[in-house]
């Protein structure tokens, strides 16, 4: 392999690298929104690609989130490695207590005037365990769906705005570079090869 290890990693190691990355915790983060800035696609698409990656996460519906996020980024023109990357930003174990946790209380308040919830405890482990997705529908769904839209809007509409106007700034010093150096190369062809 090309960029082994002389050495294997230990247990030891292996640990502290689990709890602490050697890199630190931000260049996940960091890499995701490189990969994004350079997509070469108009800023609209790769907008509308994040936007819906953002959507879609915070619904309930966790092993289709990419194909949900494919479908709308195909309705509105969008690009796809864009909303595969939103989803993976927002949809992921770290977030999905958090997501989870707001959608179903925002459900709750929203259909607090429904009283068919008030009163009934729900035996969730054996509804998963049984699959009874009729009976999960009513108590657990249903409420994390509804609850799920209020989030989901405001986000993927934040993240639209700010990813679009990032993405068109990106581009334009990016273009701006490649004609600064495309006109040196034409005004003095040797010099730059000689930095080269």
């Amino acid at each position: 392999m090309l960029f082994r290890r002389r050495k294997p990693a230990g247990f030891r190691e292996k640990l502290r690298e689990l709890l602490w990355p050697r890199k630190g915790f931000l260049r996940p983060p960091r890499y995701l929104v490189m990969r994004v800035l350079r997509l070469r696609a108009s800023p609209y698409a790769v907008a509308i690609g994040v936007a819906a990656g953002a959507f879609v996460s915070w619904t309930p519906f966790v092993g289709v989130h990419f194909v949900m996020a494919f479908i709308l980024t195909y309705v509105f023109s969008g690009n796809m490695v864009a909303a595969a990357l939103g989803c993976a930003a927002f949809g992921n174990p770290l977030t999905y207590p958090f997501i989870w946790g707001t959608t179903w209380e925002i459900g709750r308040l929203l259909l607090s005037g429904d009283n068919t919830m008030q009163g009934t405890a729900v035996d969730l482990p054996a509804l998963l365990h049984e699959l009874h997705f009729s009976e999960l529908w009513r108590p657990v769904l249903e409420p994390m769906l509804i609850g799920s839209l209020p989030p989901a809007i405001v986000t993927a509409l934040a993240m639209y705005f700010a990813t679009f106007y990032t993405v068109r700034g990106f581009q334009g010093r990016r273009r701006a570079r490649l004609i600064e150096r495309a006109r040196l190369r034409v005004a003095d062809p040797v010099s730059l090869e000689e930095t080269v």
